[in-house]
C-alpha cells in the first residue's frame, strides 16, 4: 500500500486529493481539500497576480502540506496550470511560492495538462473503453482554453486546442455585452467560427456520436437537476452522468434565461459557478450542434485523479487498461498525414530506427520515453516538405514547435523538433544550440543521440523505395552491423550511410556497417 498526494493549482480552485494505492485494490481517494481562489481573471487579463493572491495561495498550500505530513504520504506531485503558466513572471512567482511552502511545483504545458485530464477519465470510468469504441470527442473546458480530442475504435484520432476558456472568454468579452442575451450571441458566434475550422481540419466526414465533457461547474448544475427529476442516468458510484442531446437543450433553455445570481440561488451553487457555468453551457451546446452529438457524458474527475493514476502506473501499483503511448503515436501519425508525409517511408524507418535504438540502449543510457520521442521524430521527420522542398529542416522544426502533441511537454517537443531539424541540417553543438534555445545539457545529449540514430536509419532508405525489410541489427564490441537481404541495388544507401557513419561514431564511439546478402 502506498499513499500519494496530488495538488493542482487551477484557474478557479486549488485542490489536493489524498489516495491509497495497492496492486489488489487499485487507487482509492481517502481525502479531499479544496479552496476557491480565482487566479485566472488577473492572470489572463494582466499576466500577473497581486500580492494578496500569492500569499493566499501560499497559505492554502501550507495547509495542504500539514495534511500531507499527517497522512505520511509516500510521494506527492504539485502542478500548476494556465493561471501560473500565463504569468509574465511565472518563474519568479513559482520560486517565491516554493520557498514559502517547501513544495516543489511543476508548471505543466497545455498538452501535458490535457493528457493528464484525459488519464483521469480513464482512471475513474469503467465505461471509458466502451464509449471510445465509437466516434467520441472528449472536451476539457478550462479557464483559458478548451481541448478537443477525438477517439474512434479505441484510438486517439486527433486533438486540437481552441483558445476559448470559461474565464478568459468572460474577461475578454463580458464588458462589451449589452445584456446576457447579447453575450450569449457573441460567444456562440465565436465558438461556431472555431468549430468550423476544427471541422475542416480535423473532423471532416468522421461521425462523432458521444461527447465527454470535463467541467465541474456544468456537472454540478446537472447533478442538482437530476435530483429534481431530470432524465438521464448516473453510473459508477455517481461519477459518470449521461443525458441525450435533446434533454440538454431543454436544460440549456431554462438555465440561460437566468442571471448568474439567479443560477446560484436556484441551483444552490457558488457565485463563481453561477457565472462560469454560463460559458460552459454555451460551449457545450455549440459542440453538440456542430459535431452532431447524440449523447452527452459528464464525468466527475479532477486532474488530481490523472496524476495519481500516472504515479500508480509508474510505481507498479496499478495496471493501465489503455495504452496512452499509442495515443501519442496516433496523434503524431495524423499530423504527418496532414502534411502529406510518405507513410511507407515512415514505416520503413520505424523498422530500422527502433531496432538500432534497442541495440544501442546499454551504450546510450536512454530509456522507453526517449524511444517514444525517437519514434515520433521518425513519424514527423518529413513534414517540412509540405511547405518547402529547399528548407525542409527549418520548416519541420517550426511545424513541430507550433503543433501541440498531447502528452508531450514543451521540452520533449523541443527535443523532437531539434532531432528532425538536425536530421538533414548541420548539427549544432551545445554552445551554439544553447545560444538560440533553452535546452539543458541533458536534453542536448538526448538530441545528439536520437539525431545520430535517425540519420543512420534515414540513410538506409535514401531512395525512398524501401529496398529491404526485416533488417537485423547486432552490436559486437564497437561495431553495429545492420544485416539485410535484398537483390536491389543499394549503392545510394551505402553512400548515404557512409556519410552518416562519422557522426554516429562521434556520438556513440561505435562504427555502423551494412551487411548485404543477396536475395533471389
Amino acid at each position: 500500500m502506498k499513499t500519494f498526494a496530488a495538488i493542482a493549482i487551477g484557474s478557479v480552485e486549488t485542490e489536493m486529493r489524498i489516495y491509497e494505492l495497492s496492486p489488489k485494490k487499485g487507487m482509492k481517494e481517502i481525502d479531499r481539500l479544496a479552496s476557491r481562489l480565482n487566479l485566472g481573471a488577473d492572470a489572463y487579463r494582466d499576466n500577473k497576480l497581486d500580492v494578496d493572491q500569492v500569499e493566499e495561495l501560499c497559505r492554502i498550500l501550507n495547509e495542504f502540506r500539514v495534511t500531507m505530513l499527517g497522512y505520511k504520504v509516500d510521494a506527492y506531485q504539485c502542478v500548476a496550470t494556465s493561471a501560473l503558466r500565463e504569468l509574465r513572471s511565472s518563474m519568479i512567482t513559482k520560486d517565491h511560492i516554493e520557498k514559502q511552502t517547501g513544495l516543489k511545483i511543476q508548471i505543466i504545458s497545455n498538452s501535458e495538462q490535457r493528457f493528464m485530464d484525459y488519464k483521469s477519465i480513464a482512471s475513474e470510468s469503467e465505461s471509458f473503453g466502451k464509449i471510445i469504441q465509437n466516434g467520441t470527442a472528449i472536451v476539457d473546458i478550462g479557464g483559458n482554453s478548451m481541448q478537443i480530442s477525438v477517439f474512434d475504435n479505441d484510438k486517439l484520432v486527433t486533438t486540437a486546442n481552441i483558445p476559448m476558456g470559461k474565464i478568459s472568454t468572460r474577461v475578454t468579452y463580458g464588458a462589451y455585452a449589452k445584456n446576457r442575451f447579447h453575450y450569449e450571441q457573441m460567444v456562440r458566434e465565436l465558438m461556431n467560427h472555431e468549430m468550423a475550422g476544427f471541422g475542416k481540419l480535423y473532423q471532416k466526414d468522421r461521425l462523432i456520436k458521444n461527447l465527454i465533457v470535463m467541467d465541474a461547474d456544468l456537472l454540478e448544475i446537472l447533478r442538482h437537476l437530476h435530483a429534481s427529476g431530470l432524465t438521464g442516468k448516473f453510473r459508477e458510484s455517481e461519477s459518470v452522468y449521461h443525458v441525450d442531446a435533446a434533454t440538454f437543450f431543454t436544460v440549456y433553455d431554462a438555465v440561460m434565461k437566468l442571471t448568474p445570481d439567479e443560477i446560484s440561488r436556484r441551483y444552490q451553487v457558488s457565485a463563481d459557478t453561477g457565472i462560469l457555468v454560463i460559458q460552459s453551457m454555451i460551449f457545450t451546446r455549440c459542440l453538440i450542434e456542430k459535431l452532431g452529438i447524440e449523447m452527452l457524458w459528464l464525468i466527475d474527475v479532477s486532474i488530481c485523479d490523472g496524476m495519481c493514476y500516472d504515479y500508480g502506473i509508474r510505481a507498479k501499483q496499478i495496471k493501465s487498461k489503455h495504452n496512452f503511448d499509442e495515443d501519442i503515436i496516433a496523434a503524431s501519425r495524423n499530423i504527418a498525414k496532414r502534411y502529406k508525409s510518405s507513410s511507407s517511408h515512415i514505416h520503413n524507418l520505424e523498422e530500422l530506427a527502433l531496432p538500432i535504438f534497442d541495440r544501442m540502449k546499454k551504450i546510450s543510457g536512454l530509456g522507453s520515453r526517449e524511444r517514444l520521442l525517437l519514434q515520433i521524430a521518425v513519424i514527423l521527420h518529413n513534414c517540412g516538405k509540405y511547405i518547402s522542398l529547399n528548407n525542409v529542416s527549418d520548416c519541420a522544426y517550426n511545424i513541430i514547435m507550433a503543433t501541440e502533441i498531447i502528452g508531450l511537454s514543451h521540452a520533449e517537443r523541443q527535443i523532437i523538433a531539434n532531432v528532425v531539424r538536425f536530421n538533414t541540417s548541420e548539427f549544432a553543438y551545445y554552445d551554439a544550440l544553447a545560444s538560440i534555445s533553452d535546452v539543458s545539457r541533458d536534453e542536448y545529449l538526448v538530441i545528439a543521440k536520437l539525431t545520430a540514430i535517425l540519420r543512420l536509419a534515414n540513410s538506409l532508405d535514401r531512395s525512398h523505395e524501401q529496398k529491404f525489410h526485416d533488417a537485423s541489427v547486432s552490436l559486437k564490441e564497437n561495431k553495429l552491423t545492420i544485416s539485410i537481404a535484398t537483390a536491389e541495388d543499394i549503392t545510394l544507401e551505402k553512400i548515404a550511410m557512409a556519410e552518416q557513419a562519422g557522426f554516429f561514431e562521434e556520438v556513440f564511439n561505435v562504427t555502423p556497417v551494412i551487411s548485404q546478402k543477396k536475395k533471389y
